[in-house]
């Protein structure tokens, strides 16, 4: 049986099993969101565990004073910016003129702020790159650029989240319970990197010190990417795949998440047949592929849904 075969199997077995419920299914009104939510938003500075970086972050605000739910958001290799201007971009801090702030992230990660923040969390974007000198991103298959190993998805980037994470439950507007997370490609294997048994840099006091649950969207699951060997889930996750994924292995992350969810793992993913890398991108390039524009509209549906139940019950 073909490979494609046998994803549009698993994709069509999970897309049963990963529903909620009937009574869950009722769409929650988007609350409008204050300017941080529709307009630009904020920065904020905070400290990295690794003791030396401040890193930067986009902190996007719901309507109302609080307190809300909180999610932090993890970018790519490229970075959280437009490609219109990351190339040019050095190095993000605060006494460093640079083309890449609040006003040129990516469609992608400005359409994902407004999405919670429209919902009532409290949404913070991570630029684990710019403080560190490597705004500009990096290109597809360059795992063995020694430039990559100073914001690495392994060792680097995991505690940068949990950074996020201590920084937003000391703000009196978020619920310090009620944090997830979030990251795509580079960012989603921060994500599975964060949620794991072994997660380094993860606070003091076991997987209920971490992230309440977590989003992956198309991680590389390899041994490059993953810290564990043997991959085990701390927490509640939910994963999703594109099947004609031309940049990471849906095959390889389909064997490493079946087996941590036969070890016990609280978590779900989906394939989605046909579906690319960066299939959410919202730019007309990747949604003028249908199998991309169902993907999107289905991992958002779901996604909304998924941390509804684990944030907020």
């Amino acid at each position: 049986m073909s490979t494609t075969r046998n994803l549009s199997i698993i994709a069509a077995c999970l897309a049963t099993a990963a529903w909620l419920p009937a009574g869950a299914l009722a769409a929650r009104p988007a609350r409008a969101p204050a300017a941080g939510g529709e307009g630009v938003p904020q920065t904020v500075w905070f400290p990295s565990q690794d003791g030396k970086t401040e890193l930067v972050g986009y902190l996007f605000l719901p309507a109302g004073a609080g307190p809300h739910p909180a999610v932090v958001m993890l970018h790519g290799r490229a970075g959280p910016y437009s490609s219109r201007v990351a190339a040019g971009c050095t190095l993000v801090a605060r006494d460093v003129r640079s083309p890449c702030t609040a006003a040129t992230l990516s469609r992608r990660h400005l359409q994902w702020g407004r999405f919670w923040a429209g919902r009532g969390y409290v949404a913070l974007h991570v630029d684990s790159f710019g403080p560190r000198g490597k705004a500009h991103g990096f290109a597809r298959f360059t795992h063995d650029d020694p430039e990559r190993d100073s914001v690495n998805e392994r060792t680097v980037r995991p505690p940068d989240a949990f950074a996020a994470l201590a920084w937003l439950r000391g703000r009196a507007d978020v619920v310090p319970g009620r944090i997830g997370l979030q990251g795509w490609s580079n960012g989603g294997s921060t994500t599975l990197n964060a949620m794991g048994t072994e997660a380094p840099g993860r606070p003091a006091g076991g997987a209920a010190a971490g992230f309440r649950a977590a989003i992956a969207f198309y991680p590389g699951c390899g041994k490059a990417s993953l810290y564990q060997d043997k991959y085990r889930v701390a927490g509640r996750m939910m994963v999703f795949l594109g099947g004609a994924d031309e940049e990471v292995s849906p095959e390889i992350c389909v064997r490493t998440l079946e087996r941590a969810k036969a070890a016990g793992g609280d978590l779900e993913f989906v394939v989605y047949p046909g579906a690319s890398h960066g299939f959410d991108d919202p730019g007309e390039k990747r949604q003028s592929i249908p199998a991309n524009s169902h993907a999107t509209q289905d991992a958002m549906e779901r996604a909304g849904r998924f941390f509804r139940q684990a944030l907020e019950s």
